[in-house]
């Protein structure tokens, strides 16, 4: 498998790290608290056939820029970071994609910077804490998997956890969020690496218990693709659906058969639907 550019890109708010890979009309793909590598990432090599794909390490991630003051680690904070991105390469407007906390930034890009958005591509996120009032959450204490869920993040936080440890919990952290979770090692069979960001988890871990932003959704003007699975056991399809209820020019799509990663649990049909939503609203994607 061919892997990501590394590129480092300064910027008004500082230098940060980035990968591109693929051809086609810029995307931005990031994740709140994920610290990328050249091998990349699942979500980010969906879209590696129709466009060029920027990868970003957000700051105090990899090689990217330090956090000076505590505020600098926020979502909102983040988004203008990521502007400052966009704008050093050069790009008038690019799309973005997120997955998880990477689709909660996406909804925040939009709120604040429609302007700079071809279009969203939202999976498996929400608009709003979503633990509090859904015992269908694996991060509400009444879910049956609430408590090996939070034993197996504080692990992933450890800096001095050694490379197999880490691979076989964060295996089957990933399983509790898996439709056929037999299919794991189907579904991750590329060598790809990734590490959780600590500094970033802990800040989020608090933000999160004060982030609403329902009431501004309306303000969502570039084109915006919901998706979901059916069983999202970490932000369920109830919050998709109240974004697509929102947002101005949303369109919905529900997998039937995924849990948290529709995009391996039915990669066939995630991309199709994605292809379908670039093509319409940009024309930019081929099949």
């Amino acid at each position: 498998m061919q892997t990501w550019d590394k590129r480092l890109i300064t910027t008004s708010r500082g230098t940060f790290e980035v990968f591109i890979k693929g051809r086609g009309k810029p995307l931005c793909v990031t994740h709140h608290y994920s610290e990328f590598n050249e091998t990349g990432d699942y979500f980010a090599e969906t879209f590696t056939s129709g466009h060029q794909v920027i990868l970003v390490n957000l700051r105090e991630a990899g090689a990217s820029e330090k956090a000076r003051e505590p505020y600098q680690l926020s979502m909102l904070d983040t988004i203008f970071d990521l502007e400052a991105i966009r704008d050093s390469l050069g790009f008038k407007k690019w799309g973005y994609a997120g997955h998880s906390t990477g689709g909660m930034l996406g909804v925040l890009y939009g709120i604040y910077h429609s302007d700079s958005l071809l279009f969203s591509i939202i999976t498996g996120a929400a608009a709003r804490e979503y633990m509090t009032f859904s015992k269908d959450c694996i991060y509400n204490p009444e879910h049956p998997n609430y408590q090996i869920m939070q034993e197996y993040m504080e692990t992933l936080k450890q800096s001095g956890l050694s490379e197999a440890e880490r691979k076989r919990i964060s295996a089957k952290r990933t399983k509790l969020s898996l439709v056929q979770p037999e299919k794991h090692d189907q579904y991750f069979s590329l060598p790809i690496h990734k590490r959780m960001c600590g500094v970033r988890l802990n800040y989020f871990s608090r933000e999160l218990h004060v982030f609403d932003v329902t009431r501004k959704l309306k303000f969502i003007t570039a084109p915006a693709l919901i998706l979901c699975g059916r069983h999202d056991v970490q932000c369920p399809v109830s919050y998709s659906i109240e974004m697509v209820e929102e947002i101005p020019y949303a369109q919905l799509a529900i997998f039937e058969e995924s849990n948290h990663y529709p995009f391996l649990e039915e990669k066939e049909l995630f991309c199709e639907v994605v292809v379908r939503f670039t093509e319409q609203v940009t024309g930019l994607c081929q099949n």
